[in-house]
């Protein structure tokens, strides 16, 4: 395995209009080729090839005296000089 190097990191509660108004901005910058992720100082760009791995995963974790934890990441992964990619229907 490589060694992973975290570029950047946010985390902050959003109301549900938020997030789906930011997903939605996002969605066009992946469209568009390139994302640019602003947070005081820090700015990372990103080149979004044409072709990109979607995966989506659904976890529950107990967080004990919190409760459970519920999640839904969406990641977007692609590797230099890699264009192929396949199919994801939603249901």
């Amino acid at each position: 395995m490589g060694k992973e190097i975290r570029l950047f990191k946010s985390e902050e509660r959003r109301s549900r209009a938020d997030v789906s108004a930011f997903l939605r901005e996002l969605a066009d910058k992946v469209e568009a080729g390139q994302i640019v992720l602003r947070q005081g100082q820090e700015e990372l760009t990103l080149e979004v090839p044409s072709s990109v791995i979607l995966e989506i995963q659904v976890e529950d974790e107990d967080k004990g005296a919190k409760g459970v934890e519920h999640s839904l990441e969406v990641e977007l992964a692609w590797y230099d000089g890699d264009e192929q990619g396949g199919p994801l229907e939603l249901g």
